[in-house]
């Protein structure tokens, strides 16, 4: 049995990003798909460096796709959610929930 590690905020927005992009997440997506659900910016260094930490701890897989004339010959690196970044997500809004459990209506607008 894997042990689950925490996850940061930012994992955690990525990683729900990926999975809402089934298929076409690719960094710049990824990057847009934060931006337009959270309403903040993300600094695109910041997108590239959280893509490759949750690879190195096998929470996304990826792929590069075909080379592309608009991009110079360059091919877009694709990401996918493995099954141990299903469970960290799970795992994560499990504790989240926990934490919450009897303080939902103290933050609730009037």
């Amino acid at each position: 049995m894997n042990k689950i590690s925490f996850i940061g905020e930012l994992e955690q927005l990525v990683l729900l990003a990926v999975l809402r992009l089934e298929g076409d997440a690719y960094s710049t997506a990824v990057r847009a798909e934060l931006e337009e659900r959270t309403g903040r910016g993300v600094a695109r260094g910041a997108v590239y460096i959280t893509l490759d930490r949750l690879v190195k701890k096998g929470y996304l897989s990826s792929r590069l796709g075909d080379p592309t004339p608009e991009r110079g010959g360059r091919a877009k690196r694709y990401f996918g959610l493995t099954p141990e970044g299903v469970a960290a997500l799970r795992a994560s809004r499990e504790a989240l929930l926990k934490l919450w459990s009897g303080y939902e209506s103290l933050l609730q607008e009037s």
